[in-house]
This record gives structure tokens, C-alpha cells and sequence, in this order.
């Protein structure tokens, strides 16, 4: 299948800023490389985010967090070369604890899932995306704000056509394609610790790897469309450092060189949740079956 080539429209949903960067960011600068219209709706501040990078655990960054994640955001969108807007909902946090504590009020997660939708279903009928990108009904992982995202995110694409929905929202805009983001795929991990551990370097991956339950299968089994993108890595990684509250550069999403990288796994991987046009599977092209229409 060839790759397609025009300016089509692709918008990532996610729930925090960073996300966009650690999911699927090599695939978002390749698009918009190729002249694509790119555009990351990031629908929390992330204001409750902790501090997960030690060096830039001084003063006056906890204190003003949800600007200097603003200022991270838009340079990560630069390192990507993507349009980046905020939908404006504030961060749930994560619960930790057992029994978890209740939500805080006003939280995203704790927002009516129309009132949300409203306000995402605006974005896409002016946006006007060919396809959009979000998470599965996990949420990736279970954070409160990423199974609200996938909620909302699915809402949105089955409303923003339909001209009784959200009539003040805009004139009605249909998109052809949704797409969930796969990352945590276990055998791309197992690839990079096994290269670490033939290399004899640490490998942050093998503690993880032994609680890896067989029978709870691998994500890769829902995979319909692998994107080759292993040119934009450096974007990528680039996008990941301009979060610099969020991602230590020491840390593992570093762990494994970059020419390794690309070598192993040069793909970012998909799963075509809902299409409105006629494709074949599996894919290596987000816009596959769009241009033909």
C-alpha cells in the first residue's frame, strides 16, 4: 500500500500535556512533515502533575506548575511542528491509596461526558479532521482523565456529523477515521532488553518484563496499522525533553539508543476503532482509504 500524499487533517486527542509526546509524537511529525495538518488538543493543564524530572525539582517550579507546563507544551509542539490548543478542563490527578480518595471537585474526570463533548465536538467541526487519534477505553492506563478522554474522544467522533448534536457547536463536520494509540506493546520492549542485556548494559525493562502475566496477552493483538517513522525519533525525543517537569533525560524512556531504536522498532502502532471509509488491514497509513473518497 503507498503512503498518501495531499493535506489532509489529523487531530490527537489527549488528556495531558506530555501525552502527546510519549504516545504516538514520532507519527504526528511525520504527518505534519509531509505538509499534513497536524493539530494536538490537550484537554487538562495538568495541573496536579508532580515533579518527575529530580533537576527541575527547585523553587518556584510546584508553585507556578501549570505555567511552566504551558511553556513545556508549546515547545514540544514546535519540536514536533504541530498546532497545539487547550480545551481548558482541569487535571483530575491520579488517586493513590487503597481504597483510592474521591476526585477533587471540578476535576475532568468528574465533568458531565456531554459538556465535555460539546466543547471537543466545537474543536472538530472547525478543525474539520480527517482523522483522530485518542485513547482505547483504558485509557492506555488507568488514569481517571485517560478514560475520560477515550469517553469523550469516541463521543466526540460519533456526534460532530450529526447537525441535531450540539447545534451550537458549529455547522456539522463527519470524520472518516478514529484510531486508539498502542505503545505499550510488550514485545517491543522485550526486543530492547534483550539488546541491553547482550550489550550488558542496565536494563530498567527486565523488572517489568517478569510481571508480565501471560495470560494477560499483548496489546499488539489489536493492532491494525503500524506507522513507519523511526526519521522522526529525534523529534520525538526532542518533544519529550521539552517537558522537562515530566521526563528525566536519565530516565527510561531513554534507556535504549536512539540508532537501536530505530533499528528494532521503527513503527508506532494503531488500532482502527471506527472508519467510515473502505481500507484494507492491515495498514501503514493513517489516511488509507481517505484519499479515494
Amino acid at each position: 500500500m503507498t503512503e498518501s500524499t495531499g493535506r489532509l487533517r489529523l487531530m490527537a486527542v489527549h488528556a495531558h500535556p506530555d501525552d502527546e509526546s510519549s504516545k504516538a509524537a514520532a507519527t504526528l511529525a511525520k504527518y505534519a512533515a509531509a505538509g499534513h495538518e497536524v493539530l494536538v488538543v490537550t484537554l487538562t493543564g495538568g495541573e496536579r502533575g508532580d515533579i518527575l524530572n529530580p533537576a527541575m525539582d527547585r523553587p518556584g517550579i510546584l508553585e507556578n506548575l501549570p505555567e511552566v507546563r504551558k511553556d513545556e507544551m508549546a515547545a514540544a509542539a514546535a519540536a514536533l511542528g504541530v498546532d497545539q490548543m487547550w480545551l481548558g478542563f482541569v487535571d483530575s490527578g491520579l488517586p493513590q491509596g487503597d481504597p483510592p480518595p474521591p476526585l477533587p471537585d471540578g476535576c475532568f474526570a468528574l465533568v458531565p461526558v456531554e459538556e465535555a463533548t460539546e466543547a471537543l465536538v466545537r474543536v472538530v467541526r472547525e478543525f474539520k479532521p480527517h482523522v483522530m487519534i485518542t485513547y482505547d477505553e483504558n485509557g492506555g492506563y488507568p488514569h481517571p482523565d485517560h478514560i475520560m478522554c477515550h469517553k469523550v474522544s469516541v463521543a466526540a467522533f460519533e456526534t460532530a456529523g450529526d447537525p441535531e448534536a450540539f447545534p451550537e457547536a458549529g455547522p456539522p463536520w463527519t470524520p472518516l477515521k478514529l484510531y486508539y494509540t498502542h505503545g505499550f506493546i510488550r514485545d517491543r520492549i522485550y526486543a530492547f532488553s534483550e539488546e541491553l542485556e547482550k550489550a550488558g548494559m542496565e536494563n530498567p525493562f527486565r523488572e517489568w518484563l517478569s510481571k508480565w502475566k501471560r495470560e494477560q496477552g499483548d496489546i499488539m493483538a489489536r493492532v491494525t496499522t503500524q506507522v513507519s517513522c523511526a526519521d522522526y525519533f529525534p523529534q520525538r525525543d526532542d518533544a519529550l525533553r521539552a517537558h522537562a517537569t515530566q521526563i528525566d533525560p536519565n530516565g527510561f524512556f531513554f534507556a535504549v539508543p536512539l540508532e537501536w531504536q530505530q533499528r528494532l522498532w521503527p513503527t508506532e502502532e494503531f488500532e482502527l476503532a471506527q472508519t467510515r471509509v473502505q481500507t484494507a488491514i492491515p495498514e501503514n497509513d493513517l489516511f488509507a482509504g481517505i484519499e479515494e473518497t
